[in-house]
């Protein structure tokens, strides 16, 4: 038998259970893990509240991990037991041992170890996609990053100054804003500041190309006031809830453009998953790109983990170990 944290009725974090379920076996095509760490991320609450719809309930939740191959299934080449691997958008994590699609794996690489590779995973290889695809950041831009100390803002930070960008953090405190300037944002801005005039000020007037925006409700119509004409809004998150403007605004603004792209488009091919990783594992291995894993928690006290992270209690990356 196993442990598994698993949500039988949507709610607060008081509805996640830690139950006791037989051992699973591989399907075809798919891995056992023996997990040796879980990472937890927003989505995670979205799954726990019914914000995201589980294919069914029951559900383990959590979309990241890293761990041992313990068995593979039929049809499964490309890895073995005893390999090292990690992933993330395969729903199921948070658990002891679990079944994933061999195709949703990657191998960990020398120098990374498990706790970082479950850290990284889902946040890093966002950040890759934003900074490299949805908006690939160049020298002289300067972009603005909501929520710049938490896990998927605080490694954009520094993979845009790697490629030379000015970057704006906005948090929530001034302990945050040390953080943030810690990891090499030019300008860290609070919550409670006029972020717009902020930015006027900071860029002579001439705003933004893009803002880079996880919160969702509560920044989107400030986040859109920060662009200049033409400008990108990358809404990539629903931490205060979904956002429901009218898209007329854009128009008023400036013919702004808005996306909201996800992990699973951009790593729907398994050409692209690979070289996503490999871009990430690269990053981290060089230095320019550090890790910040700032608090774990045991897996079966995961509610007190998604008390943390909804508070803002959290910085950097958070793991469950199970």
């Amino acid at each position: 038998m196993i442990h598994a944290i698993r949500v039988h009725e949507h709610g607060g974090p008081e509805k996640l259970t830690w139950d006791e379920l037989p051992k699973p076996n591989p399907k075809p095509g798919e891995v056992l893990i023996r997990q040796h760490a879980v990472g937890l991320n927003y989505i995670d609450v979205y799954f726990r509240t019914g914000l995201y719809k589980a294919p069914s309930m029951p559900v383990t939740i959590g979309m990241e991990g890293a761990g041992v191959v313990e068995a593979v299934g039929e049809a499964v080449t490309d890895f073995r037991p005893g390999d090292r691997v990690a992933y993330a958008g395969a729903l199921g994590a948070y658990a002891e041992y679990r079944c994933a699609p061999a195709e949703k794996l990657v191998k960990i690489p020398d120098g990374i170890d498990f706790t970082q590779a479950a850290a990284m995973m889902l946040q890093g290889m966002t950040a890759q996609f934003l900074v490299k695809r949805t908006y690939p950041v160049k020298r002289g831009d300067t972009i603005l990053v909501h929520a710049a100390a938490g896990g998927v803002g605080s490694i954009l930070v520094q993979w845009a100054k790697h490629l030379g960008a000015t970057v704006i953090g906005v948090v929530s405190t001034p302990e945050k804003a040390d953080l943030v300037k810690g990891l090499g944002a030019d300008h860290a801005l609070l919550t409670s500041e006029a972020i717009p005039a902020r930015v006027k000020e900071i860029t002579g007037g001439a705003m933004l190309p893009v803002v880079y925006d996880s919160v969702g409700k509560d920044t989107f119509l400030t986040s859109l006031d920060c662009l200049r004409p033409f400008g990108l809004m990358i809404s990539y998150g629903n931490a205060s809830g979904p956002v429901t403007t009218d898209l007329g605004v854009l128009a008023a603004k400036g013919s702004l453009y808005v996306t909201r792209p996800t992990l699973n488009t951009y790593t729907a091919k398994r050409e692209d998953l690979v070289a996503t990783a490999n871009d990430l594992f690269g990053v981290v291995k060089s230095g320019a790109v550090k890790i910040a894993v700032n608090q774990t928690f045991p897996l079966k006290d995961a509610a007190e983990a998604h008390r943390a992270l909804e508070s803002r209690r959290t910085t950097g990356s958070t793991v469950l170990i199970p």
